[in-house]
């Protein structure tokens, strides 16, 4: 299954990947990246309509610049919480003032989000969370923790799954509130130093911060951070796979640089990387193309997370026993640098867990797709 790219979305392919040749190199800030981005309208394809600083894309081309901006080696986005996952949620739940005030600097790369979602103990099981909002005439006073918060030390602004309904229970008395970051004394974000060396996550912790804004209204929280998480698998899934595509060729010119090519298991399992990852494609188109179907989501994370993380495990058995050793220099005290293996093989450990873990994802296919049982509470 292919899309049939027509004329004009040729044309904008060339236009696209002439822009990005034209600006992304050389680039090291990437908040001035964001705000080139949107000078030039790239930021807000998908959002249905202009109006907001966006231009209009079709379907098609929204895959066209996805893919184009994977191939074009450009930094990586620090706007795409804003974009991919705000962005629909508001157009789909939320009020024309809200719309008004939070797309356009989005669009135009000025305003960095993050998600508030996971906590301590309320990890992939969102309906545990815990986090306080609690009413002041038109504000709610924000008291608890978030963690796992990608880019949290970098956003303006958090959305925060918090519970409004005190004594209210799992998926019950939640809301979807919109949180400046920028309240000293009232939140405080600590980065989450990983074994790869970097913070790309974080802790944040709310002191009675504060929050005016609130999507969906009171209590329908559950609905509107479901409905995100249904926008969090869309085109940009497209995109995730060029990169994945970079990487197995590596792998492949690695295992053909050292001779592990010539192990017929070796064989194997990069020819079944490369058939899985095209069946990740196809999967993807489909869902594109409007399935309908509820479990999509699901389906896709567990297929990208478990083949991504197998492409770690092949790498570091290609590059054999010098995968498990660091550099001469390291010390405890310093950072010390990875080789793209071994990047590779420990950031990948994470991609089971993050986003919803597997089987948080299995169970929602089985519940809310098969129709299956529930699982007991309590069971082992």
């Amino acid at each position: 299954m292919e899309f049939g790219f027509r004329q004009e979305d040729e044309d904008f392919r060339a236009e696209a990947r002439g822009w990005l040749a034209a600006h992304a190199k050389g680039v090291t800030d990437r908040r001035t990246w964001e705000r080139t981005l949107g000078a030039a309208g790239w930021i807000g394809l998908g959002w249905g309509r202009d109006g907001y600083g966006n231009r209009r894309a079709t379907l098609t081309q929204q895959v066209v610049w996805a893919e184009e901006y994977a191939r074009s080696a450009a930094p990586p986005r620090s706007g795409h919480i804003g974009e991919n996952l705000l962005a629909p949620t508001l157009l789909a739940h939320g009020t024309d003032e809200q719309k008004s005030r939070f797309l356009p600097p989005v669009a135009a790369g000025e305003e960095l989000w993050c998600q508030g979602y996971s906590e301590p103990g309320a990890g992939s099981d969102l309906a545990g969370i815990r986090t306080a909002a609690e009413r002041e005439g038109r504000t709610y006073r924000v008291t608890g923790q978030k963690i796992w918060t990608s880019l949290a030390h970098e956003a303006d602004w958090c959305f925060v799954l918090a519970r409004t309904e005190p004594g209210s229970v799992r998926h019950h008395g939640l809301s979807f509130l919109l949180v400046p970051m920028d309240q000293p004394g009232r939140i405080e974000v600590r980065p989450i130093r990983q074994m790869t060396g970097t913070s790309d996550f974080n802790e944040v912790f709310f002191d009675g911060a504060h929050a005016e804004h609130v999507v969906g209204g009171e209590g329908d929280g559950w609905r509107v951070a479901m409905s995100l998480l249904g926008f969090e698998r869309g085109v940009s899934t497209l995109a995730q796979q060029i990169g994945f595509a970079e990487e197995l060729g590596g792998v492949v010119r690695a295992a053909v640089a050292s001779g592990a090519v010539r192990d017929p298991v070796v064989r194997e399992r990069l020819v079944r990387q490369w058939a899985e990852l095209r069946t990740m494609r196809w999967n993807a188109l489909r869902t594109l193309g409007g399935s309908g179907d509820p479990g999509a989501p699901s389906v896709a994370k567990l297929l990208w997370a478990g083949w991504h993380q197998r492409l770690g495990e092949l790498a570091v058995l290609v590059r054999g026993a010098a995968a498990s050793a660091g550099p001469a220099d390291w010390s405890a005290s310093a950072p010390y640098e990875l080789d793209a293996a071994q990047h590779l093989f420990l950031f990948s450990r994470a991609d089971t867990v993050y986003g919803g873990s597997d089987q948080i994802q299995r169970t929602i296919i089985a519940e809310r797709v098969l129709g299956l049982p529930r699982e007991p509470k309590g069971a082992v």
